[in-house]
């Protein structure tokens, strides 16, 4: 006998109830994407809000999902409900991830054995475009049915990690010795979202060259402006994940982060901030999508075939195009 298939309302209802089935059904609605994903958002929106979002980065092999390992089952452990949403690498031919920094988290983080805290893997699919919506519903999803902190986990220091990691609450940035993360993560614009510097493996020699990089790079005003704009320079913290030293202090920087937020009121600014990328993101797909029904309408195909024969230049055709998709056609819904 086939299984009735739960509407979107009462899976949500059952989520909210704890119910860890049903909040996986969501979150794999929300990676597809498109009507329902949008129900969900509309449902979680209201009662989303009150989380802390963490996001924590660095180069592969730094030790990122040992350290969410240790900090999730401390987090279980003191009483907290923690969420983690790790990001993936994944092929841009197939689509393929690799979903390894689940099975490294979920090791000796059995769901079954610690259920007030919660894993789940998310691909890439080789670009930002499906990420940029999918991670920040993720979250709220997270956030409204209960989960505190909401910790993603993104792999590497390339532009997708800094926007994800930079739309958190508080932003961690994870290094380690010998593999010149701290002149990668400053070409890659990390230097200017980090709130916490975490040294991993800090028992391995040139840790503390490490710390020493980052702390002149820290005191060049023009690589970050946040020390003089906001009062608040980023802490730098040596930490071992794999034997757990150095995990309290991690947390502690970060709680004291948030402290600082809540102090200067920058907290909402950051959250209206995530707000507006968001809306941008769904923007840019709602315009790329009304783009091609545009180019593949026979007008459509009729300029860009004249471009294609030269006999307008393409900055006519474009001209013709956004004629068109300016043009409004359909009443706002309400």
């Amino acid at each position: 006998m086939a299984r009735a298939i739960r509407p979107i309302p009462e899976l949500y209802e059952a989520a909210r109830a704890g119910e860890r089935r049903a909040l996986g059904r969501l979150l794999t609605k929300v990676e597809r994407g498109g009507d329902e994903a949008d129900r969900i958002s509309e449902l979680a929106h209201p009662d989303a809000g009150r989380a802390h979002i963490v996001g924590i980065t660095g180069a592969p092999g730094a030790g990122k999902s040992t350290l969410v390992s240790r900090l999730v089952s401390d987090l279980v452990t003191g009483g907290k409900r923690p969420a983690v949403l790790a990001v993936d690498p994944s092929s841009p031919l197939t689509g393929g991830a690799i979903l390894g920094d689940r099975i490294r988290i979920d090791e000796g983080n059995d769901p079954g054995e610690a259920p007030s805290s919660f894993i789940r893997s998310m691909a890439t699919r080789g670009h930002s475009g499906g990420l940029a919506l999918a991670v920040p519903l993720a979250v709220r999803l997270f956030d409204a049915v209960g989960y505190d902190p909401v910790i993603i986990e993104t792999v590497g220091v390339g532009q997708v990690e800094v926007d994800v990691v930079g739309a958190a609450d508080t932003a961690v940035v994870v290094m380690t010795p010998g593999m010149g993360d701290a002149v990668q993560a400053n070409k890659a614009g990390l230097l200017e979202v980090a709130d916490v510097f975490v040294v991993n493996k800090a028992d391995r020699p040139g840790a503390l060259d490490v710390r020493r990089d980052l702390d002149l790079m820290l005191d060049l005003s023009h690589m970050t402006g946040q020390e003089s704009d906001t009062g608040y320079r980023p802490p730098i913290v040596m930490a071992s994940a794999l034997n757990g030293d150095g995990n309290d202090e991690v947390w502690a920087a970060v709680d004291a982060h948030l402290a600082h937020l809540d102090e200067t009121g920058s907290r909402q600014a950051r959250r209206q901030h995530r707000i507006r990328t968001e809306v941008r993101a769904r923007l840019e797909q709602a315009m790329a999508r009304a783009a091609d029904d545009a180019m593949n309408a026979p007008d459509g195909a009729t300029w860009l075939g004249q471009a294609e024969r030269a006999e307008i230049a393409p900055t006519q055709a474009t001209q013709h195009l956004l004629h068109v998709l300016l043009q409004p056609t359909k009443e706002v819904p309400s």
